[in-house]
């Protein structure tokens, strides 16, 4: 069964429809014995990187989520949510992550190295590259469009914990994961059959249908 970890910053609604949609045992919780229970958690986020984390320490679920990664069970960020995955972001000052992945969040600068002017929020469908057409979480899966809203983005060294990417100014992980720790920038939940085959993918994983080798 799924995990949907309440914190209060969540696209709650979206996440548990679109569980319901794939017709998957699901629950949405906020308490840490509840969510033990769970075989794998979903992370979702909307808002602020420091607000979140100072939430999810607040109610001893930054150093559950941290202790369930490590522990090799199935973990899942979805857009802020994949963001507090890594080490550090600099949205409303330096504030350190759950540093489950190599990298930084910074924000869109919003003008180009050439100085030209760009729109942020990176809002709207863009296109998926795959970095690792045979992860499990792209079983299946089209390379097609998928959602975004974010104004802040992973800048990562390790290109090994990149799957798939968007261009956005340069280069956006749009998919990240090692191992049992994975995340979306865009929302699988509403980016059409594509976003919905990668959830769905993450189900399978976390029932033991697919394998995370």
């Amino acid at each position: 069964m799924i995990g949907v970890i309440d914190y209060g910053m969540g696209n709650l609604h979206s996440v548990s429809k679109a569980l319901e949609r794939l017709d998957k045992e699901y629950f949405v919780s906020e308490k840490v014995e509840e969510l033990q229970k769970a075989d794998g958690l979903i992370l979702p986020g909307v808002g602020s990187f420091r607000d979140a984390m100072e939430i999810l320490k607040q109610e001893g679920l930054a150093d559950f989520v941290t202790d369930w990664a490590k522990s090799g069970k199935p973990l899942l960020g979805i857009c802020l949510g994949m963001q507090l995955l890594f080490e550090e972001s600099e949205e409303n000052g330096e504030t350190k992550g759950l540093n489950l992945l190599p990298g930084v969040v910074r924000r869109f600068p919003g003008v180009t190295t050439e100085g030209e002017a760009y729109k942020v929020p990176h809002m709207g469908w863009n296109q998926l590259e795959f970095h690792q057409p045979d992860h499990p979480l792209l079983k299946d899966v089209e390379n097609g469009h998928v959602y975004f809203v974010h104004s802040y983005v992973v800048r990562t060294d390790d290109k090994d914990v990149v799957i798939a990417s968007s261009e956005y100014d340069g280069e956006v992980p749009a998919v990240v994961g090692r191992n049992n720790i994975m995340g979306t920038q865009f929302h699988p939940e509403k980016s059409s059959s594509i976003g919905m085959s990668i959830l769905a993918n993450y189900v399978k994983l976390v029932e033991g249908s697919l394998s995370n080798e």
